[in-house]
């Protein structure tokens, strides 16, 4: 049996990449019996670090050591051997397959004789011991997120991990899976584990950490005991620099509606019901948001107002045109703005270069093109005030898109969608998985243009940036809207309880 984990230190690691320096001399450490919080910017070097510490990546220059003793993990399946369990942000489980299956699924010297009786005992008593709750006869298809996630800790720990890495373990979670979750993290490091967390979000750090490594452009900018810091300083050594306290700020002046959705039905990609009936309206001057666990028919609501996904039943007025089923362009040309959940491969061509993104909805039109050719000086001259103006950090136009961060590919995006002063603005999950700085300037954005007229529908999932933005909130669970209310009085157990259908409790009618 492999001796647990007291300790892991990770010296000078260096790991480079064609032209980055992704890890310049980290440091870190972690010991039995606490959570160790893996904080930075988009291309801090988390992942890339974590990577390495996985046996995913090796790293050019620096040292691992386990319990003092110099370790090298050249594998995922090493690091599995050494007591080095990862739980990834997307889930790595066969959902035609039992919990006790996917756990089974690829140990080693069972064959034939492998008993899935003997798998179900030892995950009904891991799950005993640290309270986690989890039927081996279910089939993950018909877990929830939570559950899910759950299956893949307790999959880790079958293995043996005394040592848990966990990347963005709340980003799909309700705030009631989110709670339960810190308490079996915190359970696991009570009883001598392991746990480093990737996380962007400062609230969950501070609830489930011991300690905190701030890493900034590769290198560590400090770490810090959790009690001994705040959220607010937490910001500040990610970033560099002071950051903006938000404050929730209500909407000048709501006009007409601009949207409006009437008794809509539409089918997900397996055929089965997706949205059942939704009635909602978007009015001039206000964020409408959309809170609801990943699943509940939010991809397929952004996909049928932009024209992506067919109509089944129902109306889609915009401007008081009825546009259900059109193409896409109508529906662009009607005064559509659309930010995609999928930003490298729905909102923008990989391979195209900045400035062939900027201008591909409009392409064909003034001032681009005239008489169907591309003006190219004009092209060059907007394309550049707007990579300025939006702070695209990129080394010239002529860079492929697909080379950027994320948080640079968001801001070329919403150049070009607002440039574009459509009437409504769809924003789906338009800050997933960007650092807090890219963050604040997505929001700072949204509420510019809301207070200069548009309707924005947004679409998250986290409950925070919802109830900081939104002037109203809707509740989406198996394809219906179960409530509307109004952006003041929301909080974030009444939000977690409708998301997870449990209007009753909620102590709300649907809407």
């Amino acid at each position: 049996m492999t001796e647990p984990i007291r300790q892991l230190e990770m010296r000078d690691i260096t790991k480079r990449f064609p032209g980055v320096l992704s890890n310049d001399r980290v440091n870190i450490e972690v010991r039995a019996g606490e959570v160790l919080a893996l904080l930075g910017e988009n291309g801090a070097g988390k992942t890339t670090l974590m990577n390495v510490l996985y046996g995913l990546y090796a790293p050019e220059e620096g040292q691992i050591l386990l319990n003092g003793r110099p370790v090298t993990i050249g594998s995922p399946k090493k690091a599995i051997e050494l007591g080095i369990g990862m739980v990834h942000q997307h889930f790595m489980l066969v959902p035609t397959l039992t919990v006790a299956e996917n756990v089974a699924l690829g140990l080693e010297g069972q064959g034939i004789f492998l008993k899935l009786n003997d798998v179900s005992d030892r995950i009904r008593a891991i799950s005993a011991e640290y309270g986690i709750t989890v039927n081996p006869d279910a089939y993950v298809w018909q877990l929830s997120v939570g559950e899910q996630q759950r299956v893949e800790i307790v999959k880790a720990l079958f293995r043996g991990a005394s040592l848990l890495i966990l990347d963005e373990p709340t980003a799909v979670l309700t705030p009631q899976e989110a709670e339960e979750l810190v308490k079996v993290l915190r359970r696991m490091a009570e009883r001598g584990g392991a746990l480093i967390i990737i996380s962007h979000k400062l609230h969950e750090v501070m609830a489930v950490s011991d300690r905190v490594t701030v890493l900034r452009d590769g290198r560590v900018a400090a770490t810090l005991r959790t009690a001994d810091t705040s959220p607010e300083e937490l910001a500040q050594q990610m970033v560099g620099r002071e950051m903006h306290v938000w404050e929730r700020q209500p909407a000048k002046a709501v006009g007409q509606a601009l949207l409006e959705l009437r008794n809509l039905t539409a089918t997900s990609d397996k055929g089965t019901p997706a949205l059942r009936g939704v009635d909602l309206n978007i009015r001039a001057g206000e964020i409408v948001g959309i809170a609801g666990v990943s699943g509940n028919g939010q991809k397929e609501l952004a996909e049928v107002i932009a024209g992506l996904r067919a109509v089944t039943g129902g109306e889609v007025l915009l401007k008081g045109r009825n546009v259900a089923n059109c193409s896409p362009r109508e529906i662009l040309k009607a005064g559509l703005g659309y930010v995609p959940e999928d930003r490298l491969h729905v909102g923008t061509i990989p391979s195209f270069s900045n400035w062939e993104n900027l201008i591909l909805k409009d392409h064909g039109d003034a001032p681009y093109a005239r008489r169907f050719m591309l003006q190219g000086k004009t092209i060059r001259e907007i394309c550049g005030r707007l990579i300025g103006d939006y702070g695209v950090k990129t080394p010239d136009q002529d860079t492929w898109t697909g080379r950027l961060s994320g948080g640079n590919i968001q801001r070329l995006i919403l150049a070009r969608e607002i440039t574009r002063e459509p009437a409504v603005l769809v924003a789906a999950y338009p800050t997933r998985g960007l650092d807090i700085g890219a963050t604040e300037y997505v929001h700072t954005k949204l509420m510019e243009i809301r207070d200069k007229g548009m309707g924005i529908l947004l679409i998250s999932e986290d409950l925070e940036e919802l109830m900081n933005l939104s002037d109203r909130i809707a509740v989406l669970y198996e394809g219906r809207l179960v409530a509307v209310m109004d952006g003041a009085e929301a909080d974030e157990n009444r939000l977690g309880l409708l998301m997870a259908g449990m209007e009753a409790t909620a102590g709300l009618q649907s809407a």
